[in-house]
């Protein structure tokens, strides 16, 4: 039977805010609009600033670690704009067909984060293995200065989007960016001392090599981590079965099914799960409970229970695959979880 078709005996559905029947009013997700899109806005400026000179430096120095650099502050510029739009557009109300609104705008904005970071690192690991075999004259002097004005550049910026709401994934994704820039500007000008002093014009290349490693730590982070909830695994730090297991040992809980955890965006775990108590139980007392279990263990405030009495033949223990025609729900998803061993 469907939710609906048992809706009459439905003793306990509660929505996504843990009220029956209101929205997320009293909840607040996501970043500060206002001072979150100042700060963001002052790092992007610096960085296309920066930027814009570090190209023109780069291409007279003839160093591949300097326009590296640059290429790598066009995704830091590209990562934060990203990061404004998802902002503006996660913050607009539920309507329609989108009924968590654009919460996982962000989401997408971290992916392309993730997948610029790498696809970049690819071009740069190759221009710099092809100048580690030639590598061409490069003007040590100017590669130390600008990279040491880069450092200063990316510690303000760092500093400006450390103050906005890193909880937010896009925002993160543009802090990872601008941190691993920095780090690779420390590389730089650690190259461009070398090749100043010693004349070793590999260490140009080299320093190139070590912005690729860091983009592809960065990228491969945000592209695993954006991706889980594209997916809507659940959130890495919390395992359905033992929550399956933490509710169904909540008396008078016999049976919790179709339970589904999921992450609708940074930060905002969501939960639903059908849950069958015994005939003398309080579907109304079991389920506050198992809300206030699951914020105060999981940190999940946002559940959907739907709490039933069992019937007798419920409490028969069966195999997947078994006949279950009288259940509530024939074709459950995922685990049956019920009082002592069983399957997982």
């Amino acid at each position: 039977m469907s939710a609906h078709d048992h809706a009459p005996h439905d003793h306990g559905t509660v929505g996504h805010d843990g009220h029956n029947g209101h929205g997320h009013a009293g909840h607040s997700h996501g970043v500060a609009a206002d001072a979150d899109r100042r700060w963001l806005g002052i790092a992007l400026g610096l960085i296309t600033g920066f930027m814009a000179i570090e190209v023109v430096i780069g291409v007279l120095a003839h160093s591949l670690a300097l326009i590296s650099d640059a290429a790598h502050m066009l995704t830091d510029a590209v990562s934060i704009v990203l990061a404004l739009i998802a902002m503006r557009l996660a913050a607009r109300p539920a309507r329609g067909g989108f009924t968590y609104g654009l919460k996982r705008a962000e989401i997408l904005s971290a992916q392309a984060n993730g997948l610029t970071l790498l696809l970049l690192a690819v071009w740069l690991a190759y221009e710099a293995v092809r100048r580690l075999l030639d590598p061409p004259p490069v003007e040590g002097g100017l590669v130390l200065v600008t990279a040491l004005a880069g450092i200063v550049v990316n510690i303000a910026a760092a500093w400006c989007i450390s103050k906005a709401n890193r909880t937010s994934l896009a925002v993160e994704g543009a802090y990872q960016h601008i941190l691993n820039d920095l780090f690779a500007f420390i590389g730089t000008a650690v190259a461009g001392l070398i090749v100043l002093t010693t004349g070793f014009r590999q260490a140009d290349s080299i320093a190139s090599l070590v912005v690729v490693v860091l983009m592809v730590k960065a990228g491969y982070g945000l592209v695993r981590e954006s991706g889980r909830i594209l997916l809507e695994a659940a959130p890495a730090h919390v395992d359905p079965d033992t929550v399956g297991d933490r509710l169904v040992g909540q008396p008078p809980v016999t049976e919790v099914h179709d339970l589904h955890i999921w992450t609708i965006t940074s930060g905002q775990a969501a939960l639903s799960a059908h849950v069958l108590v015994a005939p003398e139980g309080d579907c109304h007392a079991v389920r506050r409970d198992l809300e206030a279990l699951l914020a105060k263990e999981y940190g999940i405030t946002h559940t959907t229970l739907q709490v039933d009495h069992a019937q007798d033949s419920l409490l028969t223990v069966g195999r997947p695959g078994e006949d279950r025609a009288d259940t509530h729900c024939a074709d459950a998803h995922g685990p049956v979880h019920r009082q002592g061993p069983h399957d997982h």
